[in-house]
């Protein structure tokens, strides 16, 4: 009998291996509720991802509302009376930041009826490294022509859409290993009706639904050299996991540093990150991102802005306050039997190899709240070869097209209260974490293959440890 059958067997019959004691497969145990730390909150409900650091100085709570309503409130065409708010595309995917991350959650694919909102497509042409090298170091991709990196499905009044959006599934089954049947679905995207001409031949295309806000200044805070550390890009270990920081441009000081935000690890913090969006998302332009996703041929300059730049730097820091802020909710269901069962096979089955349990957050002077905070965010925050029923074939610095950044699980359980429709993975298509875990492939293709092979109590076990988180 292997340990792993032994630790298994001793969980079935009820003798259970406290959930303190550290795991045999090298990775801790998570030990207390307060998965994000002294500022994790206790809130289960459908706001459970949009409460301030538990551990917020009251004055700083005031800098959290204040970023929270420019996160919130809509932004509007230029000129408007609401001056603080507008500028607004004209091309765009959502006028707030709240219309894709819904109340601080999780995103989803768009239904049959309705237009793409918290899922946009990402676009690029391949690049020439020899002809396209600068290009491919401050962007990390070529951005197709014409139509630039995003698809933006809406427009001002007066302007055109870059193009429809469209989505339909293919059913795909997967057999367990005991002739269990899972439904999976996989996402079909199409183009249609570009009004900018044709689009070119060889684009590329990656759809990316919203991510959950929660706990990402935390996740800044981690040291960067504990994040080296867990890198093993040629798989020196031979566990068959080759994990990788991407190396990204980061705009404030022009040079090339570890990524850590974004499906792709492409942006090194969270401010970069929340302007790309601002730029992107909303044609709303900064001092970090003095221009946005509009191309020449695009003619977006003969609209009215919103001021330079439309997201003044105050507001821009109390943006990026806001989404450095947002708390992580607490775990639950720690001494069922059946969650503790699941956080050994998590373990077991090396789901733990890529979703690094446990970290310790740095020193922040300005921000003690997230200061030596010892977390359980589940990530190593490194980019991983997912197989190719994941890939999108779009390359993003040092990311290649199997590759992505390994997404953090603190919180995922409440995912779905807190966004009914909400998916799992980047583009959605998982529509329950089963259908999440199936989807894996690449480095995480023998940990699958274990899931597979579980009892059906087995899988259910794994599955409520993941929805205690």
């Amino acid at each position: 009998m292997t340990r792993t059958q032994l630790i298994t067997g001793l969980l079935i019959f009820g003798i259970g291996l406290p959930i303190h004691a550290a795991s045999h497969a090298g990775f801790p145990l998570q030990d207390s509720p307060n998965t994000g730390g002294d500022g994790t909150v206790e809130q289960f409900d459908t706001n459970a991802y949009s409460l301030p650091q538990g551990n917020l100085s009251m004055t700083k709570r005031l800098d959290f509302s204040v970023g929270n309503s420019f996160f919130r409130n809509p932004w509007v065409e230029a000129p408007a009376s609401t001056t603080a708010r507008d500028g607004l595309g004209p091309l765009f995917n959502t006028n707030s930041c709240q219309g894709c991350h819904i109340k601080d959650g999780r995103g989803h694919p768009p239904a049959a009826d309705e237009t793409a909102v918290s899922l946009f497509l990402r676009l690029a042409v391949p690049a020439d490294p020899g002809v396209d090298a600068d290009i491919l170091l401050t962007q990390g991709f070529k951005p197709a022509p014409v139509y630039g990196s995003q698809l933006q499905t809406a427009a001002l009044p007066g302007a055109k859409p870059e193009a429809d959006m469209v989505l339909t599934w293919n059913p795909v089954t997967k057999t367990l290993a005991d002739g269990t049947i899972v439904d999976l679905r996989e996402p079909v995207y199409r183009i249609e009706n570009p009004n900018y001409g044709p689009l070119p031949e060889d684009l590329l295309i990656s759809p990316r639904v919203a991510p959950p806000m929660i706990g990402m200044g935390l996740l800044e805070a981690i040291p960067i050299a504990d994040l080296e550390a867990l890198a093993d890009p040629q798989d020196e270990n031979g566990d068959g996991i080759s994990g990788k920081l991407n190396l990204v441009w980061d705009l404030e000081t022009k040079q090339t540093v570890p990524g850590r935000f974004g499906w792709k690890a492409a942006e090194p913090n969270v401010h970069q990150q929340s302007m790309g969006a601002f730029a992107g998302d909303m044609g709303l332009t900064s001092s970090l991102k003095p221009s946005t996703d509009c191309t020449p041929e695009q003619e977006c300059d003969r609209f009215p802005d919103g001021g330079q730049p439309e997201v003044s730097d105050k507001i821009a820091n109390f943006v990026t306050f806001y989404a450095k802020s947002l708390a992580v909710p607490a775990r639950r269901n720690m001494e069922d039997p059946a969650v503790q069962k699941g956080a050994q096979l998590f373990n077991e089955t090396g789901c733990a190899g890529c979703h690094t349990p446990r970290h310790v957050t740095g020193t922040d002077p300005e921000r003690p709240d997230l200061s030596k905070q010892t977390i359980w965010p589940y990530t190593d925050m490194l980019l991983h070869d997912m197989g190719p029923a994941l890939a999108d074939g779009r390359d993003e610095f040092l990311a290649n097209g199997n590759e992505w950044r390994t997404q953090p699980l603190w919180g995922i359980g409440l995912a779905q209260i807190v966004n009914p429709q909400a998916g799992f993975l980047h583009d959605g298509r998982a529509r329950t974490l089963e259908e999440a875990i199936l989807w894996h492939g690449g480095e995480a293709a023998p940990a699958v293959a274990l899931y597979t092979g579980f009892s059906a109590e087995d899988r259910q076990a794994l599955i409520d440890f993941l929805t205690s988180l």
